[in-house]
């Protein structure tokens, strides 16, 4: 079987299946198995090269709707007849369905329920340590510095957050993502801030910006130095990976209990 994924997370997903030796191409964000990396490339994950992923001759496609402006390449695969499944992960639930939605139609259903099994464990046990923390600390993630955009309260980072003892700092906000600005974080004053720039090298995310910020030598976190570069592959996309994410940040956090 001949399978493409067009964006990072699904081919996450399909890697934790198994299913990587069957991927006949992906996009150009997709860095994780690092063999995919020499796999063909179809283009950015909002500008796919449908006539290069067409002479493929893919039996099946996965895209996903987590990636906002994933719609135009969905409405391509159906004006080309190319056989597709389009996954919307938003929650930990979400990627766990996936797991299976995938395996079915890849033909592995009984592997895919291990898998599944094996993955909804690994949440329960972080919420169980998670559960048990008192007075969690308030996380800032931001995605994007200017303008400030952070994960709301529908998104998988406000699970994760209470998975590892913490709270999103916007969790309030019934949204998958917020355009804030620099002073709404200030007023809310986070305990902790996680940097997490999609698209962007953890190494070229300097903590130091921050402090440059108006105001924002007063926050808590930055006086305590509480500020995390994380990788935003372990962060940012609904994959199993979050999971390696989500045990790395609760070993920064509560050491003693992870």
């Amino acid at each position: 079987m001949k399978i493409v994924s067009i964006c990072p997370s699904n081919t996450e997903i399909i890697d934790y299946l198994g299913l990587t030796p069957y991927l006949a191409g992906v996009d150009d964000y997709s860095d994780y198995p690092e063999e995919v990396k020499s796999l063909p490339q179809l283009g950015p994950d909002l500008s796919i090269d449908m006539d290069k992923l067409e002479s493929l001759n893919p039996d099946l496609v996965f895209s996903s709707l987590s990636v906002p402006g994933m719609e135009k390449n969905i409405e391509e695969l159906e004006n080309r007849g190319i056989p597709h499944i389009t996954l919307n992960p938003q929650s930990f639930a979400d990627i766990a369905e996936d797991l299976l939605t995938v395996g079915k139609a890849c033909g592995i259903e009984a592997h895919a329920n291990v898998r599944h099994q094996d993955f909804i464990r690994k949440v329960d046990r972080l919420k169980a340590i998670g559960a048990g923390v008192t007075n969690p600390p308030t996380l800032y993630w931001e995605w994007w510095p200017k303008p400030a955009f952070t994960p709301g309260n529908i998104n998988w980072l406000t699970e994760l957050s209470e998975m590892v003892g913490a709270r999103n700092l916007f969790q309030d906000v019934e949204l998958a993502s917020v355009q804030t600005d620099w002073d709404d974080v200030l007023k809310r004053n986070p305990n902790y801030i996680c940097l997490a720039w999609v698209g962007v090298q953890q190494s070229k995310v300097k903590p130091e910006i921050v402090k440059k910020r108006p105001g924002w030598s007063e926050l808590d976190a930055v006086k305590k130095e509480r500020i995390f570069v994380l990788e935003e592959a372990l962060y940012c996309r609904p994959s199993p990976l979050l999971i390696k994410g989500a045990e790395k940040l609760a070993r920064l956090l509560h050491p003693d209990l992870y």
